[in-house]
């Protein structure tokens, strides 16, 4: 592999041709799949470069790429991340791995949600590790696993860093070095988000006793039962805005079930039925205490057992406390470049949050909108991803001790 501009729209190009689409949980194979082939490619990058990387596997298969600009006598590191991988492509109306320009806009899965923000990075970080003029600050390049399915990817790295502020030691920079400040690729349109939800998700199962259909009464039947968690559920979703006071910019805490299944056959009594649950939390709230509330609401108003499974996710929320000053110093680089732009709350959440839970103050910033990221059709426009790398390559230059 020869990269021979680093032009954020060739960049995106190249990374769009490389499929890297999360499975989301379901047992699924092929090369479209996993982040595999795009972490070869960034290592082959890094090496091509001569600049120092790591790779740090999360799961079989799975891994961080992690590189290294380091600026000459800087004491400061500021995180830049993006993830690796992409939502899957059924019933995209476009070729998802064929990247087209037309109009100014770049066509393709990922185009906006985030491969579009990670060009803007690379090719940002590219021109601060060959530049004259080097940045203020070291710079560390953070291109993340699984991101769309568990955070799993950038929780790992988080942990490292708290595991390593706990116990003080030389260490390797690229891994275990935990960085001052960081910014977050995603489609924000330039806006700079400093608070959003957080979310946990887990299931509640329901228990029954198998019989045959013809005998319904010498059963018990768990799809019954889930339907009574429903019920209850459906009530406490609308008492949960005075469980959970508002946010002033965020809203209220909020509660959705988004999966259910049950039963065997259609002539068996359902023994099993399970829902997911998706609880967005806003900041002052916490996932574990957020689980146990429902928990004994549920069991308060029912008259059977039901289990709760441990969370696949629980990310914090991001509060706006403690990112004050990069939010503002932020919004200055991105003036002169592209204008008046914004600090923004949202109700997704982000790699911002676990990464400021491990004391790195974050926010979130990216060419492209949300509106695009997961679509049919999904594209960028070019003015945008240019835009958002001169200013990513010139917040880095910038000292912010």
């Amino acid at each position: 592999m020869q990269v021979t501009s680093t032009s954020p729209v060739e960049l995106l190009k190249q990374l769009i041709a490389i499929p890297s689409v999360n499975p989301m949980g379901q047992s699924v194979s092929g090369d479209i799949y996993y982040e595999t082939a795009l972490t070869s490619w960034l290592v082959n990058l890094f090496e091509e470069q001569i600049i120092p990387y790591r790779v740090q596997e999360v799961s079989p298969g799975r891994a961080n790429v992690i590189a290294l600009c380091r600026a000459p006598g800087a004491t400061k590191t500021i995180l830049l991340d993006a993830h690796q991988d992409t939502v899957p492509v059924e019933g995209m109306t476009i070729p998802p791995f064929e990247p087209t320009e037309k109009e100014g806009r770049i066509y393709g899965r990922g185009a906006c949600d985030v491969k579009g923000g990670m060009a803007a990075m690379l090719s940002a970080f590219l021109r601060l590790c060959k530049a004259d003029n080097p940045p203020a600050n070291h710079v560390l390049l953070s291109l993340s696993c699984d991101e769309e399915a568990t955070l799993g990817g950038i929780q790992s790295l988080a942990d490292d860093w708290l595991k390593t502020a706990t116990h003080p030691v030389d260490v390797d920079p690229l891994l275990y070095q935990r960085p001052d400040i960081a910014i977050i690729a995603e489609p924000t349109e330039l806006d700079v988000i400093n608070a959003h939800k957080g979310v946990v998700r887990w299931k509640i199962v329901t228990s029954g006793r198998a019989c045959h259909s013809s005998v319904p009464d010498q059963g018990t039947n768990a799809i019954y039962r889930m339907g009574q968690v429903l019920r209850v559920l459906e009530d406490y979703a609308q008492l949960l805005p005075t469980i959970a006071e508002a946010h002033p910019r965020l809203g209220p805490a909020t509660i959705s079930v988004g999966v259910i299944k049950g039963g065997a056959s259609v002539n068996i009594v359902a023994d099993h039925c399970e829902i997911e649950i998706d609880r967005r939390l806003i900041p002052g709230e916490e996932g574990d205490a957020a689980r146990q509330n429902l928990f004994e609401y549920l069991n308060s108003q029912l008259d059977f057992e039901i289990e709760f499974t441990e969370p696949w996710v629980n990310v914090p929320p991001l509060a706006d406390a403690d990112n004050g000053q990069l939010c503002s110093n932020l919004l200055k680089t991105i003036e002169p470049i592209a204008g008046s732009h914004n600090e923004i709350a949202v109700p997704f959440g982000t790699h911002a949050s676990p990464i400021a839970a491990a004391g790195v103050p974050s926010v979130v910033f990216g060419p492209g909108s949300i509106a695009q990221a997961h679509t049919k059709d999904e594209w960028i426009e070019i003015e945008q991803l240019e835009q958002a790398t001169e200013i990513y390559y010139q917040f880095c230059l910038q000292s912010h001790a």
